[in-house]
């Protein structure tokens, strides 16, 4: 009985971290899966990692943008073409599971274009919506 207490108590936590686990690498999959698309020039699918709800905020120094529609007709508008999309790479420094379905992530974002670069720093608002995760509130500064 008592081998079978410890037994369990050693692998609850192993259960636990490993659905952490998975949360976090699927917020990694989307974030890559966003890097390809941004890097294909298909900004449509590079929102797919976002909520789309009218509730969703795009943070930035100078405004706040809220739905999903108006951060897609922003991102259109501010990178109209591949030239001005450049390559685009995440490096993300932090993870964390707030909640069963709230994450962050705390990144880097770099766009490499043919006459200059573009980089700074990202805070995301992630939450766990009919079993995806997609960002909810998006603070990006430049550099």
């Amino acid at each position: 009985m008592i081998l079978r207490l410890v037994f369990l108590l050693s692998i609850l936590p192993m259960i636990v971290f490993s659905q952490a686990d998975k949360d976090i690498l699927s917020i990694k999959k989307v974030m890559a899966d966003q890097e390809v698309a941004w890097n294909s020039a298909d900004i449509p699918a590079f929102m797919e990692g976002y909520w789309k709800s009218e509730k969703l905020k795009f943070v930035s120094p100078n405004r706040i943008t809220r739905g999903w529609q108006a951060t897609l007709e922003g991102y259109q508008k501010g990178y109209p073409d591949q030239a001005a999309m450049g390559k685009l790479t995440f490096t993300i420094r932090e993870v964390e599971k707030v909640t069963k379905k709230v994450a962050t992530v705390v990144g880097k974002f770099r766009l490499d274009r043919e006459n200059d670069v573009l980089s700074g720093s990202f805070f995301l608002v992630w939450r766990k919506i009919k079993g995806e995760w997609l960002i909810i509130s998006d603070f990006t500064v430049s550099d």
